[in-house]
């Protein structure tokens, strides 16, 4: 009696795994942007540009998920620990090595655990005064005589963040006596300086740039090497003296958790590519004063990881902590 051999494929095919048979082309379902602050600030604001931008590439919608506290920790820390699948993304600023150094607690590695996508730009941080300044002070010499007569309290939008630096060195620099106060994001920081509840700080045009040009907070000087362009007469901390120190230069961009498939890698770092080429990404960049600088994965590995070196040399030299 001669036996019906079954097709050696079949038989294969039978005992594959279902995945293994059927796996959609990625992405086949929306991408989770996490977002490690409050919306309404300038992380918030730059990571709804580039998803905006990238869903047209990916062919799914992006969800934006604000996660926000202890500088960008909490959300951060969610982020290496999601499945590396890419569906779930890191949108963050340059506290992402900073708040590590500064609170000494290192829930993840900012370089190990994730992989860059891309970044999308740079922008200076204005330090800004409001309705608890009197309305005469009109530029830093002002803000600075007036200043040396009291306590101040200058707020910041994260500890251990570039504005929680800036303070500590604009009140070194200035010989001004302050006291730090920290916020879980810049929209909570914005809403107590226009309430007068804190002299000044330092806030990102992303975030305020129509409050100061409303005039209802005061811009008294930038961050950088190059004039905020839509507030050309606001010099920059350089121009007034100040030292290089105000010229650390920060990033906006999009990492994915390390040990995400590569062909999942490619796909998202073509799209974050052609978002960050467009004419309409610049446009909206460049109406909130942020410069449009895309750097590829490799660039910005390059420069997260000179970052967190600077970081961990001004953090040492200032005594830098989440009490200060």
């Amino acid at each position: 009696m001669r036996l019906k051999r079954r097709p050696l494929l079949g038989l294969a095919a039978g005992l594959l795994p279902a995945p293994a048979l059927a796996q959609g082309a990625y992405p086949d379902r929306p991408v989770r942007f996490i977002v490690p602050f409050p919306p309404g600030g300038g992380t918030d604001v730059w990571a709804r540009i580039a998803a905006e931008g990238m869903q047209a590439e990916l062919g799914q919608a992006i969800v934006i998920e604000n996660r926000g506290g202890a500088g960008g920790l909490v959300g951060t820390e969610a982020a290496a620990k999601v499945p590396p699948d890419g569906y779930t993304l890191l949108f963050t600023i340059t506290t992402h090595i900073q708040t590590p150094v500064v609170m000494r607690r290192f829930p993840y590695d900012p370089v190990a655990d994730f992989a860059p996508i891309g970044r999308l730009g740079t922008t200076a941080i204005s330090f800004c005064v409001g309705p608890a300044v009197p309305a005469s002070v009109r530029s830093m010499a002002e803000f600075t005589a007036w200043g040396r007569e009291r306590d101040l309290s200058l707020g910041s939008y994260a500890p251990g963040s570039t504005g929680h630096a800036f303070a500590l060195m604009l009140a070194e620099e200035a010989r001004l006596r302050m006291t730090h106060v920290a916020y879980r994001g810049e929209t909570p920081m914005l809403q107590d300086m226009l309430a007068g509840q804190i002299h000044g700080g330092f806030h990102s045009m992303a975030a305020a740039g129509e409050m100061m040009k409303a005039g209802r907070l005061r811009a008294l000087g930038a961050s950088g090497e190059r004039r905020v362009p839509s507030l050309p007469e606001q010099p920059t901390l350089l121009e007034l003296g100040f030292s290089r120190r105000f010229t650390f230069n920060g990033f906006s961009g999009l990492l994915a958790p390390a040990r995400t498939p590569q062909p999942v890698l490619d796909r998202l770092v073509e799209a974050f590519r052609v978002m960050a080429a467009k004419p309409e990404t610049h446009g909206k960049l460049l109406a909130i004063d942020t410069f449009p600088s895309y750097q590829d994965p490799a660039a910005f590995r390059a420069q997260i990881e000179r970052n967190l070196r600077e970081w961990t040399e001004i953090a040492t030299a200032l005594n830098l902590s989440v009490d200060s």
